[in-house]
């Protein structure tokens, strides 16, 4: 299991937290998604072996909450 910990500025609610959360959770491989708009940024757990980094942070970019570089 990888653990990565992002800054994803745009997060601003509620429901920016639900969606990130349920949309990145169903991808394959991935056993925890905890975001926080206090400190605008993502904790995600996930099987390497099952998702990429890449697949995950597509995700992100394609539902409007890229994480920042």
């Amino acid at each position: 299991m990888t653990t990565k910990t992002v800054k994803v500025p745009n997060i601003s609610c509620g429901h920016c937290v639900m969606t990130i959360e349920r949309e990145v959770g169903e991808l394959a491989g991935v056993a925890e998604v905890k975001a926080d708009h206090m400190k605008k940024n993502v904790t995600i757990s996930w099987d390497p072996d099952a998702t990429e980094w890449a697949a995950i942070e597509d995700l992100m970019k394609e539902i409007n909450y890229a994480p920042a570089d």
